[in-house]
Formats: C-alpha cells, structure tokens, sequence
C-alpha cells in the first residue's frame, strides 16, 4: 500500500515535463508541486523558479477563481531553490515576488489583496477588496502559520516567527515576530544580530 501511494504521488507531481506544467507562464527545471495539490489556478500568470518544492495541498493562485484575463504581465513570481511548507497559500491579485531560496513552513498564507469595511451599510464580504504589492526578499524563512498581508516588504534573510501576522516594511536581516509583527532583532556587522532596542541606544 505505501509503495502504491508513494507511486501515485510521484505520478501526480507536476513537474516541467508534465502536462499541468505546460500551463504556467514559467516553470523552471527541477520545479516539482507535489501530489496532492491544492487550488492552482491562473497558472498563466505564475513564475515559479528553478529547483523550487511545492509541498503537498499547497494553493498557488491568481485571481478570485478561474478564467478573468488579468493582463499581459506575471503577477505570481517564486524564485529559485524555494521550498513551499504543505497547506500553504499563496494568493495574488496584482503582484507577489518571493525572491530565491525563500523557505516556509506549514500553513503559511501569503496575499497581495484583503476585504475592506469603507461602507458600514454593505456587507464586507460584498465590497470591492483593496490590493497592494507583497515583496519576500531571498533567503527569508517564514515560519509555520505566519500570515504576510497586503503591502508588506520584507527586505533579504528576515525570519518571520510562527502564527506572526505581518504587515509593512522591514529590512534586510530583520526578525519578526508577534500580532501585529514587529521588529524584534537585526543585525549590523558591529553588533551581531541584537534588539532594536540596542541599535537606538547606540545612534
């Protein structure tokens, strides 16, 4: 029985080579989704870099679903050498960029679009959501449960703690932590990597 299953999972990954993949934008070599997946739609609108794992029910989207034109250019963009936690989603509407060697954990939810409340007479569901750009630079490691929000740019090797919810900008070599996120650590070749609060008290 494992054998079996562990053959159909081989047989249901979709690589470069295999009939599914032909449908994203760009799918780099050594790219594997693994089996089984979860939603992927808009696949013509997704990058996804070379040598780059998709673990298993991972959602990977563009769009509200299936079959709007959303223009001429990628929207989705994974880099190189990523690996995508299982039960992950990644959900973009205007633009997401994860940069090369970004890793995460289980059930990491990444969005570029979120529900707005300007109108306090119409249902939230029902009014028009709001996107703004997600930026992920490489090396980042977001840990298990964290969620990345509209707008937000983390800068190259940041560490996002688990179940942190995160939003806005943080620099190269921050760690992130809490709901809402903050910055805890950085890092300076002075210093090594310390608090915030050390780098105010030093300027």
């Amino acid at each position: 029985m494992h054998r079996a299953y562990g053959a159909i999972r081989h047989a249901g990954a979709i690589t470069p080579a295999t009939p599914a993949g032909y449908r994203f934008r760009l799918i780099g070599d050594g790219v594997s989704i693994a089996f089984p997946p979860g939603a992927i739609f808009g696949e013509q609108w997704i990058e996804i870099g070379d040598h780059t794992l998709i673990g298993e029910r991972v959602s990977i989207s563009c769009g509200m679903m299936p079959g709007p034109d959303l223009g001429p250019d990628s929207i989705l963009r994974i880099g190189r050498s990523c690996s995508i936690g299982r039960g992950s989603h990644i959900v973009a509407h205007q633009s997401i960029d994860l940069g090369d060697d970004v890793f995460t954990g289980p059930y990491v939810y990444i969005t570029d679009q979120n529900h707005v409340y300007d109108d306090p007479d119409v249902p939230i569901g029902r009014q028009w959501p709001r996107n703004s750009p997600v930026s992920i630079g490489s090396g980042s490691w977001l840990g298990a449960g964290a969620i990345i929000l509209p707008g937000t740019t983390l800068g190259r090797q940041c560490v996002v703690a688990g179940g942190a919810v995160v939003r806005g900008e943080f620099p190269d070599h921050s760690v992130v932590a809490g709901v809402p996120a903050r910055r805890v650590r950085g890092y300076t070749p002075e210093l090594g990597w310390h608090s915030p609060v050390t780098l105010d008290a030093t300027t």
